[in-house]
């Protein structure tokens, strides 16, 4: 997070240079711009920041590439010692002789609305696991909530439950008070999701196909990003990893 390893070799595999430095786009860009030598490719080792620094890399004109770590292991792995210095080392040697498979980098766009839908599932996870903890904490007093109860019944239906038993009822209020909290803030971030598929005509266009709604369409949307990086369109389904067969159900919605 706060330093960043880089390792400068030649044509032959000659170290030219090394060092640390912050992990900040500019302080990368001016360690190289200081060596004062042709980059040809500079390989980040796909992690928490590498995207960022991949897009501001490029940004300033940097040949930067993201690479899959997992075959970047099979060299590691080898090393007596792993450390960020290594790690470099090994970046550098597997850039100088093309041994990588690049990872590609989405948009900014799609990234935002990846992060959208990852806060929205986090708060309704959170949601259940409260009402889940509260039905479990109930039960054990005798106390069921069962069958499938609807979302806006669930906290009117377990005050019912212990609203003669004004010691559960003081545990079981702030639980509910929680997941209302939570309900409300997801219910915001649902909102704009929905704004955002309807300003898609990618996703309005898939959810013309039966059985796909918003969420499956802006989902699928932003997992493809950039449907160019795919020959056919039967690439698509080994990507998500279906099965031959499976990928035959899969609509052509680019051309």
């Amino acid at each position: 997070m706060k330093e960043t390893a880089i390792c400068l070799v030649d044509a032959d595999g000659i170290i030219i240079a090394e060092a640390k430095t912050a992990s900040e786009p500019d302080a990368i860009s001016a360690w190289l711009t200081e060596r004062d030598v042709p980059v040809s490719r500079v390989g980040l080792e796909i992690g928490g920041l590498s995207r960022w620094l991949y897009i501001e890399l490029k940004a300033r004109g940097w040949p930067a590439i993201c690479i899959d770590p997992r075959r970047l292991r099979g060299l590691t792995k080898t090393m007596p010692v792993k450390t960020d210095k290594n790690d470099a080392r090994s970046i550098a040697q597997v850039m100088r002789v093309g041994w990588f498979s690049i990872v590609h980098i989405k948009s900014a766009g799609s990234q935002e609305l990846r992060m959208l839908l990852a806060n929205r599932k986090m708060l309704l996870v959170k949601q259940i696991d409260i009402e889940n903890e509260v039905r479990g904490t109930l039960r054990v007093f005798g106390l069921k909530l069962s069958g499938r109860i609807q979302q806006a019944a669930f906290e009117r239906q377990a005050m019912e439950l212990v609203a003669d038993r004004p010691e559960l009822a003081a545990m079981v209020r702030p639980m509910l008070i929680a997941r209302a909290a939570l309900r409300e803030q997801c219910a915001v971030l649902h909102k704009m999701m929905l704004k955002a598929v309807r300003g898609d005509d990618t996703c309005r266009r898939l959810m013309t196909v039966p059985g796909v709604g918003a969420l499956t369409a802006v989902t699928f949307v932003t997992t493809i990003d950039d449907p160019g990086r795919f020959e056919r369109s039967r690439d698509v389904g080994a990507h998500l990893g279906l099965t031959r067969s499976s990928c035959r159900s899969i609509p052509a919605i680019w051309t």
